[in-house]
């Protein structure tokens, strides 16, 4: 049976990133930093989320393997070949900067995986469920990789800013040109499955998606305040509503068509606006745990 030209497509777009963008190489890389202090004040607690972030996809990629038991081989080729090598380099050089920083190491939970995770890969080795779980998958990938696209663009507007050179060039911009095309993997995916769902299937998806929806890398509250403040720090604390929308914009268009008008599902916006509240209530906590005279 001949490839569906779209089906092909996403073939030739993740053999094209594989060929195209190998993982950055830690020597092409220029850790120099004009004002190290002024620097790691402003963009210290930004590096550390996004390299723990990016460190954790080895555990992303055990999840899938749990969600989905039986996925289609350009899935495997796309997540094991390609997406997990550029991440893991994103992460190791993101964390190299911030230890010349002076930080700490970021502190990545590889291995963990909760319960909810398995009983889906459970329900996964049902073939209708596991279309459900795929869905999820592409939709989740989607937002995380949008919301990447969006963060590194501003964290790179604000690095150049402060005309730190070597770091604009060698270390943001060159992650930056690698997510556009994880985006564009999810996104051709999601919309290739969606038209083959059930409506019952669709129904679930929705369902589980409004349950289980938070910002990338925030699975408890202390992580979701950490988000929050890069929120604050990337600018975009106060337009919280804005971010979700142009993050969200594919998945309202398909998992939400029926409702007309709908800028961003209501689980997004309130996930964010969360995010930055708890952000908030602990800067508020720290002020008064802060000892009399302290900055």
């Amino acid at each position: 049976m001949s490839t569906r030209p779209s089906a092909q497509r996403l073939v030739e777009h993740v053999d094209r990133l594989a060929v195209d963008h190998p993982p950055i190489a830690l020597d092409s890389v220029d850790f120099t930093v004009r004002n190290p202090v002024e620097f790691e004040a402003r963009f210290g607690h930004v590096l550390d989320y996004m390299a723990r972030v990016e460190l954790e996809v080895d555990r992303n990629v055990l999840e899938i393997a749990t969600m989905l038991p039986d996925p289609p081989e350009i899935d495997v080729h796309f997540y094991r070949d390609v997406w997990q090598p550029q991440e893991i380099q994103h992460g190791l050089i993101l964390d190299r900067l911030q230890v010349e920083l002076g930080r700490p190491p970021a502190e990545p939970d590889r291995d963990s995986m909760g319960a909810k995770l398995k009983v889906l890969g459970a329900l996964g080795r049902l073939g209708p469920l596991q279309d459900v779980a795929r869905m999820l998958y592409y939709v989740t990938g989607m937002v995380t990789e949008r919301s990447a696209v969006l963060a590194y663009n501003l964290l790179q507007d604000g690095v150049v800013e402060m005309r730190e050179s070597a770091i604009a060039d060698t270390v943001i911009g060159p992650i930056k040109r690698q997510e556009p095309g994880h985006y564009a993997f999810y996104q051709l995916s999601a919309r290739l499955l969606w038209v083959e769902l059930a409506p019952w299937q669709r129904w679930l998806v929705r369902k589980l998606r409004s349950l289980s929806f938070a910002p990338v890398g925030a699975n408890n509250d202390e992580q979701k305040a950490d988000f929050g403040e890069v929120m604050h720090t990337l600018g975009i604390a106060e337009e919280s509503d804005d971010f979700a929308a142009q993050i969200a914009r594919v998945e309202t268009e398909l998992l939400w068509a029926q409702h007309a008008g709908l800028v961003v599902p209501a689980y997004i916006t309130a996930a964010f606006r969360e995010a930055v509240e708890l952000a908030d209530a602990r800067r508020r906590l720290s002020l008064v745990d802060s000892p009399p005279g302290a900055a």
